[in-house]
């Protein structure tokens, strides 16, 4: 257990990290855009080097639905920050169904045991929704291996709503959809299978 709350946090920590130094960079892009700083200088090719795998996307996105691409630097940053959160979400998910099972198995009950990892493989289901919309948003096309996996995975439950649930605008709200069908399914195996155990050991 030890062991697997170290990981957690290290995760934890390098994620929010990461989203931390986005932000950063992002904010230094744009301060070097309103002090017309020499768009040839290795100050400013170094930020649009480091912040266009994160930027370029968002404003094709932006350009599709008809907005402003001007509005891309915080359109990121708060895409971000969401990101991460739901990340974060997913990491703790992941880490309770393992400690949950650890524990589970320490005290020989299987009903439990089989309640965390059908709470965990419904967490696993969402990261893979999750992973194929940051993809998508990446314009990582049916032609990629991963990508091509992912959509075999997930349009089974994305597929059918995307059929039922009309989009709001431009927007395929299905995975939202899909993601509180999952919620729901991980609340009805912790109010059943996991009656009288503890759920959250970390986040």
């Amino acid at each position: 257990m030890l062991i697997l709350s170290r990981l957690y946090w290290f995760i934890s920590w390098a994620l929010i990290t990461a989203i931390a130094v986005i932000i950063v960079l992002i904010v230094l892009r744009l301060i070097a855009n309103q002090v017309d700083l020499n768009p040839f200088g290795w100050s400013s090719i170094t930020i649009r080097r480091l912040t266009d795998p994160v930027i370029v996307p968002v404003r094709r996105t932006l350009a599709r639905m008809t907005v402003d691409p001007k509005y891309a630097p915080l359109v990121a940053i708060l895409a971000a920050i969401l990101l991460g959160w739901f990340a974060l979400q997913l990491i703790s998910g992941i880490a309770n169904t393992l400690a949950g099972i650890l524990i589970s198995l320490g005290a020989h009950s299987i009903i439990a045991t089989m309640g965390y990892l059908l709470y965990g493989l419904l967490g696993l289901y969402s990261l893979l929704i999750f992973i194929r919309i940051i993809l998508s948003w990446g314009m990582v096309g049916y032609s990629n291996r991963v990508m091509r996996s992912l959509v075999n995975a997930t349009e089974p439950l994305l597929g059918p709503l995307r059929r039922i649930v009309p989009p709001v605008g431009v927007f395929d709200i299905s995975p939202i959809v899909a993601f509180v069908i999952v919620w729901l399914l991980q609340a009805a195996v912790a109010g059943t299978l996991l009656r009288g155990w503890q759920v959250i050991f970390f986040g």
